[in-house]
């Protein structure tokens, strides 16, 4: 048991240094290189820390580090927590390793929000607009699937999975239609919007994100006692008194929101919320007190360095961070079904 502990505190400081490491990172090196002493004297003057060296900063170094690289590594951060911890509850709702945020119609909601948004032409007023209608979208298209599903306060799993199907494609043919009457240059806006990436990520993103991010994570990390019940069935469950349709519905609202808020200053980001949760739950166990704050750190560790070398890998040009989730997540998707065709347990 005591090594068991050590074995999981070990993991938990290997990542927390590898997030700083690759922060440093993404914060130091792209078309413009800074120093690291330099990374550092910048924010600590921004955040008015005493002390700090008097060596000279440019303008540049400063605008580079602090209006551009640093909004974006936390918008990244806060994105993978959130996709990350919103995936491991939901495979613990569902009982089923494969799940991912996307499956309570979450990811197409927000697509139709935000091809609303560029059809309407809103966008170009506010960067605000986007990120709030696709929000909307999403808990809208959550709803819709709860609704579905719930009956007789009973919501059960598989009547679950098949209503978040049936909104999934009934929102992905309203979007499609939406599409057709589109401009070209709305159209390659949604596009954009719809690959999914952190460029042009401002304070404002942060802002709007940290908030109902952190507020979710905490409240589903709190909420792990009672999904360690749920994962042991729901019969199980019932016989030792849980509201399952109760928790049902708490956990996957407070996910779909958490998921919610960070699709909408993000895009649709796919395969975080998969393969995060399923390599902590080889590294660790099914113990969803530690599980979903391995998650979260996890998560936001995968965005970022996909991120960071999305932007390394060919300078000048980047490569979008959902191109590079897709194109880490894919094989290792594969992998699991061909684990499942052998009969093999993905736990």
């Amino acid at each position: 048991m005591r090594n068991g502990r050590k074995n999981k505190t070990v993991l938990f400081v290997l990542m927390g240094a590898l997030l700083a490491g690759v922060l440093f990172l993404s914060l130091t090196r792209g078309q413009i290189d800074v120093p690291v002493q330099a990374a550092l004297t910048v924010i600590g003057r921004q955040m008015g820390l005493p002390g700090l060296p008097d060596g000279l900063l440019t303008p540049e170094q400063t605008a580079t580090v602090w209006y551009i690289r640093l909004p974006r590594a936390l918008t990244g951060l806060l994105v993978g927590a959130a996709l990350g911890v919103s995936g491991a509850v939901l495979q613990g709702v569902f009982g089923n390793p494969l799940a991912d945020p996307g499956m309570i119609g979450v990811s197409s909601g927000a697509s139709l929000g935000a091809v609303l948004a560029i059809a309407l032409g809103v966008t170009a007023s506010s960067i605000f607009y986007l990120p709030f209608f696709a929000l909307t979208g999403a808990l809208l298209a959550m709803a819709m699937t709860i609704f579905l599903a719930m009956r007789e306060g009973k919501m059960p799993v598989m009547v679950l999975l098949l209503a978040g199907v049936a909104v999934s494609m009934f929102l992905g043919a309203l979007t499609s239609g939406i599409l057709t009457f589109m401009n070209e240059y709305r159209l390659r806006e949604y596009l954009f919007w719809l690959v999914g990436g952190l460029d042009n990520r401002r304070w404002e993103h942060v802002y709007m994100a940290v908030g109902p991010v952190l507020a979710g994570t905490v409240i589903l990390c709190l909420l792990a006692r009672h999904l360690n019940v749920l994962a042991l069935g729901e019969a199980e469950a019932r016989s030792v008194g849980a509201p399952v349709a109760a928790l049902r519905l708490i956990l996957l609202f407070t996910a779909a929101v958490t998921t919610a808020s960070a699709v909408c200053v993000s895009g649709t980001i796919s395969f975080v919320g998969l393969i995060v949760p399923h390599i902590m739950r080889i590294l660790l166990g099914p113990e969803h007190r530690t599980l979903l704050p391995a998650c979260a750190l996890a998560g936001g560790l995968f965005l970022v360095g996909c991120d960071t070398v999305g932007r390394l890998i060919v300078p000048p040009a980047e490569i979008r961070v959902g191109i590079m989730t897709a194109l880490t997540g894919a094989p290792y998707f594969l992998y699991l079904l061909r684990r499942v065709q052998k009969g093999g347990d993905l736990s």
